[in-house]
């Protein structure tokens, strides 16, 4: 099994930032990529940036591409996701997911959550107008 926390949730207002981290833990050895996503009521779930661990190659969606970095400490085992210039339309429960896929899945399939078998408790990102 493999352990994601998650923290570094909040609120802030249009414009600010936040950084939020996810801690894995237990047979991490199991798992090539890690990604952020994110769901608000109603809507499903949309894979927001995501980080081959082993090599530190880096997927964005297009909504959040040049104002969020994700990024990793191997010697923690943690990724960060640094989210700038936030919109009101980026508040939403924010899930840290793991995963594995094949060098040759991994560019068109980091997003889709049924890919990734380990998930976080989520964090909550709140962006005021």
């Amino acid at each position: 099994q493999v352990q994601l926390v998650e923290s570094g949730g909040g609120s802030v207002q249009a414009g600010g930032s936040l950084r939020l981290s996810c801690a894995a833990s237990g047979y991490t050895f199991r798992v090539n990529i890690k990604t952020w996503f994110r769901q608000t009521p109603g809507k499903e779930r949309e894979g927001g940036a995501g980080i081959y661990t082993g090599g530190g190659d880096t997927y964005y969606a297009d909504s959040v591409k040049g104002r969020f970095t994700i990024s990793q400490d191997n010697a923690k085992d943690t990724v960060y996701l640094q989210m700038n210039s936030l919109k009101p339309e980026d508040t939403a429960m924010y899930y840290c997911a793991a995963g594995w896929l094949s060098n040759e899945e991994r560019g068109g399939s980091w997003s889709r959550d049924y890919e990734y078998g380990y998930w976080g408790q989520g964090t909550q990102v709140t962006v005021s107008s």
